[in-house]
Parts: C-alpha cells; structure tokens; sequence
C-alpha cells in the first residue's frame, strides 16, 4: 500500500512538519499502553480523497489518556518511515511517550477504512505484530491491552506472559479492550479461548455487543458476563453503539449508559476513546497500582455511573469530528 500525503490535522500531523518535542518517560505512575499503533487511511462514501490519520485502537487508547491529562507510555511495533512519522508526531502532541524498543518493524502496518453513508467504518488492514519481550517501566500502574495486535501470530504470546506477570504480582491494574477485529482474527473457535486467557487476567473488560455476537456465537450477553466474570475481571463493559452500554461489577452492580445524542461524522476509535474514558475515570477513583484491584472491588454504584457517563460524554465527542480524534480535558 503506497502512503498517500498526510493531512493537517492536529491528530495526525504532515510528516514534512517540524516534529513534535518527544515527551520523556515518565517517572511517576502512569498507563502502559501494549498493541498497535497505525495509520487508519479514512475512505468516504462522498468521493473525497483517502485521508490519513494515526489510529489503530490501543493507540487510540493511549492519546485518549494523554489529552485528559494522563501520563502515558505506548510500546508498540513500528518503523521509521512517513507512516510512523505521522504516529510519532501524534502521539507527542497528546503527551504519549512512545518506547524506543517500539522501532522495530519493517514497515508501519496500515488500515484502510471505508466510511458509509451512516458514518460506521470497514475495515482493510495491512498489518502485523511481532514485538520483542516486553519490559515492563515499574512505575506501571495501568497496564492496557487489546485488538488485533493482542491476538495477532507472535503477538498473542508477549501480551499474555506480560498481563500475566502484572497480574500475578498484583503490581498494576490491568485493562483489556477486545475490540474483534474477524478479517484479522482467527475463527471464533480458536480466538475465543484465547481472549478468555487474557480475561482471566484483566480487571476491567471492554468489548461490544457485536464482538460478543461474533466470539460466542449469539450467546446471552448476561450470561457470557457472568462467565466471564468468574473468571476473575473485576469489571465487564459492553457496548452497544447508538443503544448505549452496560456495565457489570464482581461485586454485583449492573449498571446502563444510554449514547449521547449528537451529531456523528464517523465512528472510528469511538470505542477505543470510551474505553481511555473508563481508565480515566477509574484513575481517578484509585484504581492504580498496587492496591488498584482491591479499590476496583469496592467502587459503589455512583462511581460506576460516573465511569459510564464520562466515558459516553468522551465517544460523543470523538464521533462528532473525523478520525479517532478524541477530545482534550478542557473540551469535555
């Protein structure tokens, strides 16, 4: 796929500007973003030229965390060329520190997105995820994970031995958006086991209603909760686009989230800036670090509807404008 000109926008800057400052590791507790980076290529239905913008949906995650004001740092796998450019400048610009260990592939993995009448994305993908060991910063409070790059061939391997590891030690809350992605994944027979791995080691859950759909085969989405729950997350969300999203603690808290009514340009990283929300807001009620897990298990039902209202406030925005664009603390 060749690289099409970049556009200025402030979410994915032209690779001919002046780079950003590179922001420093941070020293204090901060999220450990693990999985893709890669530039979403936006194809629309009204004939306008294909635009490209950094995305891929822990990315999404990561910048979502640095514009609410989040130290943040992304381990990823990309090269140095024109596409990654583009991911650098635009994770400096969101405050997102990106590891130098991140630079190691052969090219920047790509994904051409088609955008329908309706505003919902397609999906093409040019990708691939094979990091090196992962080390982990031990200032790590947040450890998130997700998409196609926590199921990807190689790839699979170094997230579960890293969210294991956290888990076992209890040093950090981990999170794990499932985000399915089928044109990438395995069949649902042989992906789901795996993505129940990595729950068994997660906190807090994120998917869609359509990633239940496809995973379980039309399961019950209360029951598969429920299952799933027992495998030890503290916390299950699932969303359900224009429905809203529901949420479920171990503790016994279900909750709901109807969809802010506003206008929608597209929808992509609409999930991935929803799930950024949910550990902001879970940072803020100290759900972080050692300790994190516990402070999970004892949030009270307004917390819970607090988590789901800003989460929804931060997609309604994200949507209303193209690209995974979310917005920065003082927009919200």
């Amino acid at each position: 796929m060749s690289n099409p000109a970049a556009p200025t926008n402030p979410q994915a800057p032209q690779a001919t500007q002046a780079p950003q400052a590179t922001p420093s590791a941070p020293d204090a507790p901060h999220a450990f973003v693990l999985g893709e980076a890669l530039i979403d290529v936006i194809d629309k239905a009204d004939g306008t030229p294909p635009q490209p913008y950094a995305g891929g949906s822990p990315y999404n995650v990561a910048i979502t965390l640095g514009r609410l004001g989040r130290p943040v740092v992304l381990s990823a796998n990309l090269a140095r060329d024109d596409f990654g450019q583009l991911i650098i400048d635009g994770a400096a610009a969101s405050g997102v520190y990106i590891t130098d260990s991140s630079f190691a592939a052969a090219r920047t993995p790509s994904a051409t997105a088609s955008i329908g009448a309706d505003g919902a994305a397609s999906y093409v993908f040019d990708f691939s995820f094979d990091p090196p060991t992962v080390a982990l910063p031990p200032q790590a409070g947040i450890v998130h994970i997700g998409s196609i790059s926590a199921m990807a061939a190689g790839g699979f391997d170094t997230v579960l031995r890293t969210v294991q590891t956290v888990h076992d030690a209890s040093s950090a809350v981990v999170t794990y958006d499932i985000n399915a992605r089928p044109s990438l994944m395995e069949a649902p027979a042989v992906t789901l086991p795996k993505v129940e791995q990595l729950i068994a080691c997660a906190d807090v859950v994120k998917l869609s209603d359509e990633d239940l759909d496809w995973l379980t085969g039309g399961a019950d989405v209360d029951a598969q909760v429920i299952r799933w729950l027992d495998l030890g997350p503290q916390m299950i969300v699932v969303t359900r686009g224009a429905q809203g999203a529901d949420l479920w603690t171990a503790s016994g808290i279900a909750a709901h989230q109807d969809a802010r009514v506003g206008p929608v340009v597209d929808t992509v990283g609409a999930g991935d800036s929803f799930m950024g929300a949910i550990i902001d807001t879970l940072w803020s009620f100290g759900v972080i670090a050692e300790g994190g897990r516990e402070q999970l298990g004892q949030l009270y039902r307004d917390q819970v509807g607090a988590i789901l209202d800003h989460a929804a406030e931060v997609a309604a925005v994200t949507v209303s404008r193209a690209g995974a664009n979310p917005p920065w603390s003082h927009e919200l």
